[in-house]
């Protein structure tokens, strides 16, 4: 008798281990075939690759980045590690929204970041988090291109742009300037003095990191039509030479102090020669409220135009403070000279400049310009990537030479 209750309950154990097996069996056979349709409609990898990896390194990753035929194209990058959580979310194709905006996600799991793309005919911006730009300006190569609020290209957008200067430095303001420009992303050309450059390395070298231009304003601050030619060579040959040691370049552009020069000066340094059309007389006013009124009502303050400052005042530091922000806020663009130059179809040559306005421009005053049609900055084509006077002066005279020098090296 309790033999015979042993097998059945054995007989029962056996029974309920094969129900259990066949429905594992099936359980792991219909996870298979959904993983399977769920994967061939690309939409597993997000998840996929959040937990066991993406089958490639962060280097593979890198040279999609690098291998890109046009450089202005945006890259596929697929979703990985704690910077794409936001993402790993969404598991279909198409255009999706997150806390930092719109994004969109391709059929392979990946999404479009860090350059142009077209889609259903539009052309978008996606920064380098494979968000698109919107109601914003994007620079890209030295060219500016407008989205509108639902992130679509916006040809024929341009912004107005302000070149502003700074003389006489490196000083010890100097950082504090670039902090400004670089908290609000604005560059500047600064025409710097040899023999300051070496105690202010640092300095220089910044200034090339965040997109500013370095220029060169003579050894020690010497009228240099007053000089011989060799001498005058000279004071522009040696602050270069410092540069290119401190950072690897020479200065692009040569603002002659006082403003003097002459073509025959001009001739044998043979750079462009970068004077101005705003003056902010900030040597003389030396008050940071009193330098940004004789600027902001200097009634010259347009598109193409050349502001002078120097660096070494902090009341011209704190001036330069108030004004970034102010002038961005008016919808200007603040650009190098070079930078300037590009946009306004300039080739800067041995030649002397005061401005790029568009009047100045148009009747033949800026040298090198090539003409409206000479380039088109706004045109957007990317691919699709198979988705749908001789001189001015600084209000100096020669008398006061001695004494500006005097205060650079105090």
């Amino acid at each position: 008798m309790d033999n015979e209750i042993l097998r059945r309950n054995r007989k029962r154990k056996e029974q309920q281990l094969k129900r259990r097996r066949r429905l594992k069996l099936c359980i792991f056979a219909s996870g298979f075939i959904l993983a399977a349709v769920l994967l061939g409609r690309g939409l597993l990898r997000p998840v996929w690759t959040r937990f066991f990896g993406s089958g490639t390194d962060d280097s593979t990753t890198l040279q999609t980045d690098v291998a890109r035929t046009d450089p202005d194209a945006a890259v596929r990058r697929p979703l990985k590690g704690k910077d794409d959580i936001e993402k790993l979310s969404v598991n279909t194709i198409g255009w999706h929204e997150d806390s930092k905006g719109r994004w969109f996600q391709n059929a392979d799991g990946t999404y479009f970041a860090d350059g142009f793309q077209s889609i259903d005919g539009i052309q978008y911006y996606f920064d380098d988090d494979g968000h698109i730009v919107v109601s914003d300006w994007v620079v890209r190569g030295g060219v500016e291109y407008y989205f509108d609020a639902n992130g679509s290209y916006i040809p024929g957008q341009e912004r107005p742009m302000i070149a502003l200067t700074f003389d006489d430095g490196p000083s010890e303001y100097t950082d504090r300037l670039l902090d400004a420009l670089e908290a609000n992303g604005a560059h500047a050309t600064f025409f710097m003095l040899g023999w300051i450059a070496e105690e202010q390395a640092g300095c220089i070298r910044r200034m090339l990191e965040i997109g500013c231009e370095i220029g060169n304003h003579s050894w020690n601050h010497v009228n240099l039509p007053q000089q011989t030619i060799e001498t005058a060579i000279q004071q522009i040959r040696d602050t270069d030479a410092e540069l290119e040691a401190i950072c690897g370049q020479e200065s692009t552009v040569v603002r002659p102090p006082y403003g003097s020069y002459s073509d025959e000066v001009i001739a044998a340094i043979d750079k462009p020669f970068i004077l101005w059309c705003v003056d902010s007389l900030d040597w003389s006013l030396k008050d940071a409220k009193l330098d940004y009124d004789s600027i902001m009502n200097s009634g010259a303050i347009q598109d193409g135009s050349i502001i002078l400052m120097h660096d070494i005042y902090e009341p011209s530091v704190a001036c330069a403070e108030m004004l970034i922000p102010a002038l961005i806020s008016q919808g200007y663009r603040l650009v190098t000279i070079s930078e300037m130059a590009r946009a306004k179809n300039v080739d800067l040559i041995s030649s002397a400049y005061t401005d790029f306005w568009d009047t100045s421009l148009e009747a033949g005053l800026v040298p090198g310009y090539r003409g409206e049609d000479a380039i088109t900055p706004q045109t957007l084509d990317v691919r699709t990537d198979g988705t749908t006077d001789d001189s001015q002066t600084e209000g100096t005279d020669d008398s006061q030479t001695e004494e500006t020098e005097d205060e650079i090296a105090a």
